[in-house]
């Protein structure tokens, strides 16, 4: 989430890509943004920071579907939001 206290979801993405670069082998998550900010400089500032994705509050299926699909999940996402197998 892009307004969390403390640390919003820039900081934290790139302080997680640090870590990553840092560790020979280590994987790559996939990072998505969950904001209410949708503007073209909001996206861009995301993935400037290193995230793979961005998705827009208020939450639609279909949309985090796509993300899923994207991240190299397998299967439909149910109406609950949990992948299948």
């Amino acid at each position: 989430d892009m307004q969390m206290p403390e640390m919003d979801g820039l900081e934290a993405t790139r302080r997680i890509r640090g870590r990553e670069a840092s560790v020979s082998g280590a994987p790559r998550a996939w990072i998505v943004a969950l904001t209410a900010n949708v503007s073209a400089e909001d996206q861009a500032a995301c993935h400037a920071a290193g995230m793979d994705d961005f998705l827009a509050k208020p939450l639609r299926m279909e949309e985090l579907r796509g993300v899923v699909l994207r991240a190299g999940g397998s299967g439909p996402v149910s109406a609950e939001g949990e992948l299948g197998a």
